[in-house]
């Protein structure tokens, strides 16, 4: 699999190995500034890795809740990757009443942050977001197989080391598209914004698997693009859970070989809960 263009930088490092020093060449993942702008007037900036930039800033204002449907979006230009332009996206709305002196959001967002700029966590919980597909079920030995399928398709992981990934896959385990960024709210946005312009949006007849910590940013955007799973190979936060648990997400973390931890919407992948175990806590 082929990395997109300009995510990757080509760099001189010198690598200590064994007792001896070598000047070695290394690649790096990309990070750059990207503008989405919103019927010409700047919206925010958010710190990216070059590459599906239309389905970053798609994905963004539905996750977002400014959008809530393909047809909204009249227009996305995006300057041609050697335009000294490059990193401006800017979205022409229709059908939708939008101001941006209406949006509590910052307008710069480091990549390590999906909520940086928020008036508070509470504008987020008292979006209209809907509670997910209750009828959408995925076996346990489907869900061991996704990180595995995820790994190989990280094309810029694979060279880099450096990126998260977010990959959607239907209920029999099959990959229906894979999005990476330095960003883990950065890959969700693209693969959320994929299936907007798809016009697959509700997807709730999928799983969203996240490289990363289920963190709350994560479980708004899955429940804004209508995912019924999500799943990350490590643990989730508190409000994660939480909003989770409010909405009726199904909601993994620890998904590493045969084992999982479901923290909310278990009926969604377990068949059977046994009695609760003698002892407490969760094998990290």
């Amino acid at each position: 699999m082929r990395p997109p263009a300009r995510s990757l930088e080509l760099t001189q490092v010198t690598e200590w190995n064994g007792g001896s020093a070598h000047t070695v060449q290394d690649s790096l993942a990309a990070e750059e500034p990207l503008e989405i702008r919103v019927n010409g007037v700047p919206l925010t900036v958010t710190m990216r890795t070059p590459g599906n930039d239309r389905e970053l800033a798609a994905g963004l204002l539905l996750t977002e809740g400014i959008v809530d449907s393909r047809e909204q979006l009249a227009q996305i230009r995006a300057a041609a990757p050697d335009s000294p332009r490059s990193n401006l996206v800017d979205v022409q709305l229709k059908d939708c009443e939008f101001t941006p002196e209406d949006r509590h959001r910052s307008f710069f967002s480091a990549s390590g942050c999906g909520i940086c700029g928020k008036a508070s966590i509470e504008a987020i919980r008292h979006r209209a977001l809907r509670p997910p597909n209750r009828s959408f079920h995925i076996a346990p030995h489907v869900l061991y197989s996704l990180p595995d399928v995820l790994r190989a398709r990280q094309a810029v992981f694979e060279r880099t080391g450096g990126l998260h990934a977010a990959a959607l896959f239907d209920a029999q385990g099959n990959l229906i598209a894979v999005r990476e960024d330095i960003g883990r709210h950065n890959a969700v946005d693209k693969l959320a914004g994929w299936a907007l312009l798809e016009g697959l949006v509700p997807l709730s007849t999928h799983a969203l698997l996240v490289s990363g910590r289920g963190g709350f940013e994560i479980v708004q955007k899955a429940l804004a693009a209508g995912v019924p799973l999500l799943a990350s190979v490590s643990a989730p936060s508190s409000l994660a859970v939480k909003l989770a648990r409010e909405l009726g997400l199904t909601l993994i973390g620890f998904l590493r070989g045969e084992r999982f931890v479901v923290y909310s919407g278990e009926f969604r992948c377990v068949p059977e809960v046994l009695e609760p175990m003698e002892h407490t806590g969760i094998q990290r």
